[in-house]
């Protein structure tokens, strides 16, 4: 039975994964920060079977003895601080757990696996965020990365560190680079969800309007669920190397609320929606759209979920959960 350790394991990402693997026999690790975390309970309800290790990834002591329980034969580092516009209020705690935390997973696993070091095979979750403004349209893995927050910097440091030590002493280390990537677990901060939420609650009528951002900007948005496979498909490979993960197609925040309404029978949401510049960001990332070439070739990976049933997933999803609520 192979053995995988998590880290991240209570993001959306996380659970898909560990749903995953767990279908496919392994025994599965989970790394959570804190023993009061108030994620555990929904990770033992979601993956009951998965096991619960506690650790931090600034803590590399933690991370050695999370390797030694579960000696694992793959690690998916996709802990990190994500919500992309928390880095700016808050960029060195985002540097250390997003990029410095890397660091430390790569050296926990080097220092495990001294003998053999392809024993362990190190799966790092990279970002489009890293390409930030954008040099080539659309981005591929030899596109030069540019990021515009913290965030995205942070994750620049980690991918370089993981082909650093892939590089140095011959890990079996790769780097997906993930587009936007959604579900009915994603985060309310985030912008998606913040939409599918709202227009169920203003739909049951708990709610009147959404205040939004920037509604040109575009992103390449696939489904979470798609995305975990395309991780697992990389450490099957013989060699580790880097991929685009992405669904070489874009919308913008206003094609999102056109969907969003739409599944709710809404035509024209000019009434429900307000624009605030509290929520523009510094520096804006206008257009980002992958190029999954490579992961479809090498890897036989292709996304199954569209963007306007992902949308709709989530819209129902979010109905469902507040007429349950009863709010």
């Amino acid at each position: 039975m192979p053995r995988a350790l998590i880290t991240g394991i209570t993001g959306q990402d996380g659970l898909y994964l560990s749903e995953l693997l767990l279908a496919k026999g392994y025994e599965v690790y989970g790394l959570i920060r804190g023993q009061n975390n108030p994620k555990y309970e929904l990770v033992q309800r979601t993956v009951p079977d998965v096991k619960l290790l506690t650790g931090d990834l600034t803590d590399l002591s933690s991370l050695l003895r999370a390797l030694e329980v579960s000696q694992p034969d793959e690690v998916y580092n996709l802990g990190a601080i994500s919500f992309v516009a928390y880095s700016w209020e808050n960029a060195m705690l985002t540097s250390d757990v997003t990029g410095k935390g890397v660091l430390n997973v790569l050296e926990a696993v080097r220092l495990y696996s001294k003998d053999d070091p392809t024993k362990v095979r190190f799966y790092q979750a990279s970002s489009s965020e890293m390409f930030g403004k954008v040099q080539e349209v659309p981005q591929r893995e030899s596109t030069l990365l540019w990021p515009r927050s913290p965030y995205g910097v942070a994750k620049v440091f980690g991918h370089y560190m993981t082909i650093n030590y892939r590089e140095s002493y011959g890990m079996h280390a790769s780097s997906g680079i993930l587009f936007n990537h959604e579900s009915p677990r994603r985060g309310p901060e985030f912008v998606t969800r913040k939409v599918s939420q709202a227009v169920a609650r203003i739909k049951l009528g708990l709610q009147d309007e959404i205040v939004m951002g920037n509604l040109d900007a575009k992103r390449d948005w696939g489904f979470a669920g798609d995305y975990v496979e395309a991780m697992w498909r990389m450490l099957q490979q013989d060699t580790a190397d880097d991929y685009v993960v992405a669904t070489g197609e874009t919308h913008s925040i206003k094609e999102l609320l056109d969907v969003a309404f739409g599944a709710v029978g809404i035509e024209d949401w000019s009434g429900y929606v307000r624009q605030d510049p509290r929520f523009m960001r510094p520096a804006e990332v206008e257009l980002l759209i992958g190029d999954p070439e490579k992961a479809r070739t090498v890897l036989g990976w292709e996304p199954k979920v569209g963007f306007s049933e992902l949308v709709a997933m989530m819209v129902e999803s979010d109905l469902a959960e507040q007429r349950a609520a009863g709010r």
